[in-house]
């Protein structure tokens, strides 16, 4: 661990460092990695008091729990989900980098906060071009790079205020620092990022940031990334000097280094640029390579400008604001993960608790015709699914903001009119005294309105962050609008592919067809010419069923699936022996398997579909024939009067000695065929998946129970007439 002078140790230690952030980053790292369990991850959070409270907030949160609230942080993690806990931990470990107290009216950190977010930007971009597996930390890494500058100024006051007010550049700082105290700002980051305990080369980024390139390229991964953007972001542009970068990036990353750093380090200016433009200010003065001096700036000392307290609220402003980039960076990113609009609005809705402390927040969505609707969004109240607000300003607030792209709220200067009665509807719907309405705009179009519950202190401190706020509604209309956008793509392709295959399949059943009815013409020729006693009529009747039946599946292919199939009572023991006479020498005794029953001669009728029922039979023999050996059985037997539940079932049992069955393909059973992909489409996962489906159609519970080498057992309770009546008259009540 770093040793500092004393009398700078005890300066600093008697000031307030900012708090330790390592049980945020150890979030970040656990969430990242597949064998983390849920309930590691609780140990890790109930260290935390604040990030538990953020957890159980938003864990029982309308939108999330469904019922009893969650009490414990385990259940919380399970019912918020990865990408939504990480989102939260990111969120907090940047924003606990902006506190207020490094927002001092009295000193200008517009340039330190530009530089260090264009740090941390350009690390984590470097870090995820060559391959680092946590840019997020290397982000991090950049973003604390210089606190050690906030820590000396906080700790020595007006000397280390002299210092800065008589240094250039940051290039020069650490010298004159190590000159005059003994120390430089690198080496008082260190220290703190080892009394976070922070891992070592975490705090190495911090600590390499100034030393020369030859000595750099022998560094670990993650001070090598900090190091290269922080030199890309404080050298100039010229040519020669991205030139002499790009040599330099090769001997750290070799092939791994991709993109191109000029291409880097102007997507994050560019960045930077339209954010200042977004805040009304421009960027700080560059120094005269072009670069930024990168330094916090004491307002109103000799030789600098100031124009009294509007520009130290324009100062205050910007680095509040460059605060909230950050907070929106990792947002951005989670967001681009969501797969469906209700993730996407939920994850809005608590990165709204978490940046801004707003708690009573709903949405409302443009409706093609442009009204502003809240129908289909879930957690938020039931009065904004029931309106529909026209687009003219003075029917509310959300509909100014709308058409204004403008944030509004209910305390603003009073209007001459009264105020909208669906605004105050919308503020005691969301038990507050006032809203704010947050304009979402996509590309082109207005996409909604964030509408917003608070009361006159709440708005009263949002104030200075209302650039963020607007800023947090354009990301939330681009990804809603991104999101719209790929929905669109996705159907598009879905009713093309399906066009394509119906046309196919039509095809497919009329040059199936016309065999199939010829086969069953011959075999109707075939009974007439033989004489009555020649022995085979019964095997003709039950061959010529059979293909009617798969003339049936083939026509199947062209239509749309009917909602239901049709009920009749099937005598299922003499349906089994059936089959037994069609299909036993093809599946059975051909391969040497031995075939055992147990049918009872009485009639057993259930009440299903004949055809689907075979088909479910054949599925399940067929597996059982391709996955036994020459000498190995299989038993099939039929029980009635089975008591299941209350309710009486006949039970048809397949039994094996066989190899048994993986977990993949018993899952199967209980899995739609059309889910089934790559390998397990190949015969046996499909013809379970097929018997699965069916089943559930049917309502047949159904049951697996195999082991590696003993075999394997399939049961299926088939509804008796008395179970299918009350099963009717059950539905009949429901619908």
């Amino acid at each position: 661990m770093l040793s500092l002078p004393e009398p700078i140790r005890h300066a600093i230690e008697s000031g307030r460092a900012p708090s330790p952030p390592q049980v945020l980053l150890r979030l970040l790292q656990m969430v990242d990695d597949d064998s983390t369990t849920m309930a590691r991850l609780a140990a890790l959070v109930e260290q935390d008091a604040g990030l538990c409270t953020r957890v159980l907030t938003a864990a029982n949160s309308p939108a999330i729990r469904r019922g009893t609230a969650f009490r414990n942080i385990e259940s919380c993690l399970i019912a918020l989900g990865t990408r939504l806990v990480r989102s939260i931990a990111t969120c907090l470990s940047v924003q606990s980098l902006f506190d207020e107290r490094t927002s001092s009216r009295s000193v200008d950190l517009a340039a330190f906060w530009t530089h260090s977010l264009l740090v941390a930007e350009l690390s984590r971009s470097v870090a995820s071009s060559a391959g680092q597996p946590r840019p997020d930390e290397a982000y991090l890494a950049g973003l604390l790079h210089d606190v050690g500058e906030l820590i000396l100024l906080s700790a020595l006051g007006e000397p280390y205020l002299q210092l800065l007010a008589a240094c250039p550049g940051e290039s020069e700082l650490s010298d004159r620092e190590s000159a005059q105290f003994g120390v430089h700002h690198g080496q008082i980051g260190t220290w703190l990022a080892d009394q976070w305990q922070l891992d070592s080369s975490f705090a190495d980024g911090i600590l390499f940031h100034h030393v020369p390139a030859e000595q750099i390229v022998s560094a670990a991964p993650l001070p090598q990334a900090v190091w290269l953007a922080h030199a890309l972001a404080s050298s100039s542009p010229a040519p020669a000097a991205i030139e002499e970068l790009e040599r330099v990036a090769v001997q750290m990353f070799g092939e791994r280094h991709g993109q191109s750093l000029s291409s880097l380090r102007d997507a994050a200016a560019q960045r930077m640029q339209v954010f200042a433009e977004a805040l009304g200010i421009a960027p700080p003065a560059s120094a005269g390579d072009g670069s930024s001096s990168g330094l916090p700036r004491v307002l109103g000392l000799v030789g600098q400008h100031s124009s009294g307290a509007s520009d130290g609220d324009a100062h205050s402003q910007m680095a509040t604001m460059i605060g909230d980039k950050a907070l929106l960076q990792p947002l951005q990113q989670d967001l681009c993960t969501l797969e469906t609009d209700a993730e996407l609005l939920l994850s809005l809705r608590e990165s709204a608790r978490i940046l801004f402390d707003l708690n009573h927040v709903a949405f409302l969505l443009c409706a093609p015709d442009g009204r502003l609707t809240g129908q289909g969004i879930a957690g938020q109240p039931a009065l904004f699914a029931q309106v529909s607000i026209v687009p003219e300003a003075p029917r509310s607030l959300a509909a100014a903001a709308a058409l204004g792209g403008s944030i509004t709220s209910s305390y603003e200067p009073a209007p001459a009119a009264a105020p909208s009665l669906i605004d105050i509807q919308f503020a005691r719907a969301l038990a507050s005294s006032g809203l704010l309405c947050i304009p979402m705009p996509g590309r082109s179009r207005s996409i909604g309105v964030i509408v917003v519950g608070l009361s006159a202190g709440q708005h009263q401190r949002l104030a200075r962050r209302r650039p963020g706020l607007s800023n947090f509604g354009r990301l939330a209309g681009v990804s809603l609008e991104s999101w719209g956008d790929a929905q669109n793509v996705r159907q598009e392709n879905e009713a093309a592919t399906l066009a394509h295959f119906t046309h196919h399949s039509r095809r497919a059943v009329h040059e199936a067809g016309n065999p199939l009815t010829i086969i069953k013409g011959y075999l109707k020729i075939l009974d007439a010419k033989l004489p009555h006693d020649a022995g085979v009529h019964h095997e003709l009747s039950i061959l010529g069923e059979e293909i009617e039946r798969v003339a049936k599946i083939v026509r199947r292919l062209s239509e749309v699936p009917a909602s239901g199939v049709g009920e009749a009572l099937v005598d299922v023991s003499e349906l089994l022996r059936e089959l037994l006479l069609l299909y036993r020498q093809t599946l059975f005794d051909s391969r040497g398997i031995a075939v055992e029953t147990s049918l009872p001669g009485q009639p057993i009728r259930v009440a299903c579909d004949r055809d689907s029922l075979k088909q479910i039979v054949l599925n399940l023999w067929k597996n059982a024939s391709e996955a036994l050996s020459r000498g190995e059985r299989c038993k099939l037997s039929l029980t009635a009067d089975i008591l299941h539940q209350g309710q009486r079932f006949a039970e048809l049992k397949i039994e094996d000695n066989g190899p048994g069955m993986s977990e993949a393909a018993m899952a199967a059973l209980h899995q739609p065929a059309q889910r089934q992909l790559g390998a397990e489409r190949a015969a046996r996962g499909m013809g379970l998946a097929i018997v699965g489906t069916l089943a559930q159609r049917l309502q047949i519970p159904l049951s697996c129970r195999s082991k590696a080498g003993h075999g394997t057992m399939i049961a299926l309770l088939l509804p008796t007439p008395e179970r299918a009546e009350q099963r009717r008259d059950h539905d009949s009540k429901h619908h």
